[in-house]
């Protein structure tokens, strides 16, 4: 069964940084793309980013491109988005997601909230 659980959101002022944090299991992390993709409130999906298995390539969305940072750890099953700069826009729910470009919001997110 393919799991995949969230953590790391908040509450930030804007101008901050959050890290999330996605750990995955059943099935083979190390060669699977993976997404982040963010649901605003009331609003669809949008997808954010996404890195290949070994890592060696990524692709943002263009109103993330330069503050956030996707990465993994495939020892740790693990996927990583470094937000920075984070405006009041970026205020999401924040989901995972195995794949290149996929956008699937059923698991629980890690809520980013961007506020002063």
């Amino acid at each position: 069964e393919v799991q995949l659980v969230e953590s790391g959101g908040g509450l930030v002022q804007p101008g901050g940084s959050l890290r999330l944090s996605c750990v995955a299991s059943g099935f083979i992390f190390s060669s699977a793309s993976m997404s982040w993709l963010r649901q605003f409130p009331g609003k669809g999906l949008e997808w954010i980013s996404a890195i290949n298995g070994p890592g060696s390539s990524t692709g943002y969305t263009k109103s993330v491109k330069g503050r956030f940072t996707i990465s993994r750890d495939n020892a740790k099953n693990t996927l990583y988005l470094q937000l920075n700069s984070l405006k009041t826009e970026d205020t999401a729910m924040y989901h995972c997601a195995q794949g290149w470009g996929i956008l699937d919001a059923s698991t629980q997110g890690t809520q980013v909230t961007v506020s002063s």
